[in-house]
């Protein structure tokens, strides 16, 4: 029974935790510790400090370790395929219904108008990144008695590095990090 019970609570974690991993904390603590009681609010708290530290989303995380705690491997396996269950269903429907009418004007029309507002909002947010990264604040907030000349730098490196050479963006970062290391030095030593 605590397999179906598992399976169920992080399916319907997953199917209504929308807006990422931690507007899920909520409901992952009302199903945890309120609802079947599985852990107390310091082992719940022991759980997403664990979930955060792993590499994947928060919510999937957790599932997998409640799973564990409380059911073993068969535990894990069931709680972590009830919290990515809702996903693949609903990705797997929009794909098919994508794929039987994408010929329709008004499909296309929606996408159409979908693609410039999708690359507005990837370039807000690199403008965003850009600007906390070269003078510390926000677009609005520009002093160029503030810029940081070896983030630009670092930049400029990078940028013409990826467009010249086309390497592996994780050895630009890699690269760029040891670089940032040689430039900035160690905090507190250099």
């Amino acid at each position: 029974m605590i397999y179906l019970e598992l399976f169920w609570s992080f399916f319907q974690i997953g199917l209504f935790s929308i807006d990422g991993g931690y507007a899920a904390l909520p409901m992952i603590r009302q199903q945890i510790v309120e609802t079947h009681g599985w852990l107390s609010m310091t082992a719940f708290t022991d759980v997403i400090t664990i979930a955060e530290m792993t590499p994947g989303p928060i919510a999937i995380n957790a599932a997998t370790f409640v799973g564990t705690q409380l059911a073993g491997l068969p535990g894990a396996v069931l709680a972590t395929l009830g919290c990515v269950t809702p996903s693949c269903i609903i990705v797997i429907s929009l794909a098919w219904l994508y794929s039987r009418y994408r010929e329709l004007w008004v499909v296309r029309g929606v996408l159409s108008g979908l693609r410039p507002a999708v690359v507005g909002l990837i370039a807000a947010a690199g403008i965003s990144i850009l600007a906390l990264s070269f003078w510390g604040g926000t677009l609005w907030e520009f002093a160029f008695s503030e810029l940081d000349g070896i983030a630009i730098v670092i930049f400029a490196v990078a940028f013409l590095v990826l467009q010249k050479w086309k390497p592996n963006p994780i050895c630009v970062m890699l690269g760029a990090g040891l670089l940032g290391l040689a430039l900035y030095g160690l905090p507190g030593i250099i």
